[in-house]
């Protein structure tokens, strides 16, 4: 049968087409237009300098950690159960003795502020809003007691480096118990900092130098300048002075004669929950659970210490087989979805934290891009939830994943020599 054809009357194209109004605001339209962290990622790369981008994005050496890391999550093949109810999800849980109302809390992060003028308010702001942990970081741009301002009613927690000078690190430990802050994130894989290329590179220093580079990079991006320059001068709570690159400023204050004695002294002093970051092995797992801490975090600190290091995913399946399921496991490094997150849970993680997704969007927006981050989060989350057809994080299983690997150890004695 031929079509055929009619011009169409005003009424039939107001029901068909409609147009939608403007938003006037740049910056909520900017954030509305992401919808991954990825998109989070290229928005903060066009509005932020060089060298305060790359030091958020990069990793140590040849960043062969950061990328094994995330390739472990992009291998990750999901099994969906069928034909489940899934109109509501729970995605609340407890860990390290308080409630998250999402599986994954804000990483702790240092010179967050260089990054975006409204830092750690940012951070601790949209993770109380969102009922998420927070943790402020030793060498975090913003007071203990201005973050607990911040986030009066939220979960805030401290993590400690250990310094050459004891007394500042055990200070700041008491300033966090007084502040209230629940939970302390010992960490232990920095004794020197590692070889951050990129800021080297770059130039990378605090308080920014100003070269012919960093002046041409900063020409399309007069409003990182301006909230820099206006905005309160940049205080480190740890550090008494500063001048040199950030892995200057970490070797001349990290101690790296730290040791399980340490461990003892913060666990006499500290009230709260008592975690180890930058656990990296099995056995080092297995100790610090029979030595009685509340939990551990494994983590290759991003990426950003040693490289070539194990990657925490990988790590997950056989740690927690071996320390058992009452003892809590947190991951972190390479999340940048929220399936990342629910395929950390399903194989045994009691938590995630998220590190460099929560600075992208702090550069990409403000307070406002850090809730557009935890909002892209939670929707994965959800979605890959439902899609695998389960209601809760605690009915999530190792069935539901299966970790396809790339690279697996050679058996031992399976290399042969010869010699000519």
């Amino acid at each position: 049968m031929p079509i055929t054809r009619q011009m169409p009357k005003a009424t039939d194209l107001r029901e068909v087409l409609s147009f939608k109004k403007p938003d006037l605001n740049l910056r909520r339209r900017r954030l509305s237009a992401a919808l991954t962290i990825d998109d989070l990622r290229t928005i903060a790369r066009r509005r932020t300098p060089r060298a305060a981008f790359d030091y958020t994005d990069g990793a140590a050496d040849a960043e062969i950690s950061l990328s094994r890391a995330r390739q472990a999550f992009r291998d990750v093949e999901f099994h969906p159960s069928i034909l489940r109810d899934v109109s509501h999800v729970d995605t609340s849980t407890t860990v390290f003795g308080g409630p998250s109302a999402l599986p994954f809390g804000i990483a702790p992060t240092g010179f967050t502020r260089l990054m975006q003028t409204e830092g750690e308010y940012a951070g601790s702001a949209a993770a109380g809003a969102a009922g998420i942990p927070f943790c402020l970081s030793t060498l975090g741009t913003t007071s203990i007691e201005d973050v607990k301002a911040t986030n009066p009613n939220g979960r805030n927690w401290f993590q400690l480096y250990v310094m050459r000078n004891r007394d500042i690190s055990f200070g700041l430990v008491e300033r966090a118990a007084k502040a209230g802050f629940d939970t302390l994130l010992f960490t232990v894989d920095t004794p020197v900092a590692g070889s951050r290329l990129r800021d080297k590179r770059n130039g990378f220093s605090i308080p920014p130098q100003l070269t012919a580079s960093t002046i041409a990079n900063a020409i399309p991006r007069p409003w990182w300048w301006w909230d820099f320059l206006t905005t309160a001068k940049l205080e480190f709570a740890s550090l008494s002075s500063t001048g040199g690159t950030v892995g200057e400023l970490l070797n001349s204050a990290m101690d790296p004669s730290i040791s399980f004695e340490d461990l003892d002294v913060i666990r006499e002093i500290w009230p709260g929950k008592l975690v180890v970051k930058g656990v990296q092995s099995v056995a080092d797992s297995v100790r610090l659970a029979e030595l009685g801490v509340d939990g551990i975090i494994l983590s290759n600190h991003g990426g950003r210490q040693l490289d070539r290091a194990p990657v925490p995913f990988h790590l997950l399946p056989q740690v927690v087989s071996e320390v058992g399921c009452d003892f809590e496991v947190a991951v972190d490094t390479g999340i940048m979805h929220g399936a990342d997150i629910v395929a950390s849970i399903a194989m045994g993680a009691s938590f995630t934290l998220v590190g460099r997704a929560y600075l992208y969007g702090l550069m990409a927006g403000g307070r406002a891009g850090v809730d557009r981050m935890i909002e892209i989060l939670r929707e994965e989350v959800v979605r890959t939830m439902q899609l695998l057809q389960v209601n809760s994080l605690a009915e999530l299983t190792p069935e539901h994943v299966t970790q396809l690997t790339r690279f697996a150890p050679l058996q031992s004695g399976a290399r042969t020599f010869t010699t000519r």
